[in-house]
């Protein structure tokens, strides 16, 4: 018998099936390998989990990686290849076995990649293969209540995370001193590791110039020093157990100005009214016009390039760091479901502002607790005591 919750993942993945006309789902999405299964792997060496309407699944990975699959999984069969043998001729083998030929995969897998669909193709008789297009991200995008909870923690982390790095951080460190803040605490308090997320120095000569201010977004370390009214952008994506929580926050050296209060308090009631407006059943890009029409009307944008949000979840070791195929942007038609969750996101001169929400049956509840307005070094969050304002 398969366990909870996997025996739902299961029925709802051979529903999808069925509508392809699929006798056997070839899974090597690594996200989706640890929905589906309890256990995922980085593919060193092609690695996945084949899943048959009928009958049993089967995992097929190196021996090396046999241990920790079978101590995580429910699926009980497991079958491996030595290092130098060929993975993709162990996973054919598996395959024929099952005496099937019209196979699914989703070929915007990162596992299924041209030499894989070929290779296969090439070493197992007369398949078919049916495209079941982005569901390894679709299929995940409502989340149970131990997933929710999950993120929960990771956001519980992430808040802890925000109050070290702003009591702790000061003029004449640099942003790689607050992310060594943040990754003792991520380790201290049961995240999974230590990557912290992307921490900068928001410089004012360096934003407006492109009309949408955001390239401290992703900007890497540098060993410039944190000065007197400088702005710390910190992005935080703590994980437990895979599933991960994240947020943004502005951290001010110094009191900040008025005028970056007041942006940021427009920020946040421009974001305010897009949870507000986000409930089951409205379209995606309902809820996205919002913050996006807002933020350009007001003038904090000249023109708006990126989504406003995504889906979170389980994040593995794969070439990418976001879930964007469920994301809020002009032309997302999908609609908002209960069980869902989101990391929501907006910038404006070199501030930014982010939450991790659950969709629920009453609207849009955030699991990140950090105050919305700017951050002031020193100031001690997890004491509630607010820093002196001018």
């Amino acid at each position: 018998m398969i366990p909870a919750p996997f025996a739902t993942r299961v029925e709802t993945l051979r529903a999808a099936m069925r509508a392809a006309g699929a006798e056997a789902f070839l899974c090597d999405h690594a996200e989706m390998l640890h929905w589906l299964t309890g256990f995922t792997i980085s593919e060193t060496f092609y690695r996945g989990c084949v899943l048959p309407l009928e009958g049993d699944p089967v995992w097929v990975l190196r021996a090396i990686d046999e241990v920790p699959c079978r101590a995580a999984t429910w699926v009980g069969e497991v079958v491996t290849y030595a290092d130098h043998e060929d993975a993709h001729a162990t996973m054919a083998e598996v395959l024929k076995g099952l005496g099937v030929t019209r196979i699914g995969a989703d070929f915007t897998s990162f596992g299924f990649t041209a030499f894989t669909r070929d290779r296969l193709t090439e070493l197992v008789p007369g398949v078919e293969w049916r495209n079941l297009h982005e569901i390894s991200n679709r299929i995940r995008d409502v989340k149970d209540r131990h997933e929710i909870d999950l993120i929960a923690q990771a956001a519980a982390i992430g808040d802890g995370a925000m109050a070290a790095i702003t009591q702790g951080i000061a003029p004449g460190m640099r942003a790689r001193d607050a992310s060594a803040i943040g990754a003792n605490h991520y380790l201290v308090n049961g995240a999974d590791d230590y990557w912290v997320g992307p921490i900068s120095i928001a410089r004012r000569a360096a934003q407006g110039r492109d009309g949408h201010g955001m390239g401290f977004l992703h900007a890497t370390f540098t060993e410039d020093r944190l000065g007197s009214g400088d702005i710390l952008h910190v992005e935080l994506v703590p994980r437990v157990r895979l599933y991960s929580s994240r947020f943004m926050r502005s951290i001010s050296l110094g009191a900040p100005s008025l005028e970056d209060r007041e942006v940021m308090a427009r920020i946040a009631a421009l974001q305010d009214a897009q949870f507000a407006a986000i409930r089951p059943g409205v379209e995606a890009r309902e809820a996205d016009a919002v913050l996006r029409d807002g933020m350009r009307a007001e003038g904090l944008r000249e023109s708006y390039p990126n989504i406003t949000g995504y889906q979170l979840g389980i994040y593995a070791k794969t070439p990418r760091s976001s879930e964007t195929m469920v994301s809020l942007h002009p032309g997302a038609t999908w609609r908002f479901r209960e069980g869902q969750v989101f990391h929501l996101y907006t910038t404006a001169r070199g501030l930014a502002l982010s939450e991790t929400v659950e969709i629920t049956a009453e609207g849009c509840r955030r699991l990140t607790s950090t105050p919305r307005r700017i951050l002031v070094a020193g100031e001690d969050l997890a004491g509630g005591h607010q820093a002196p304002r001018p």
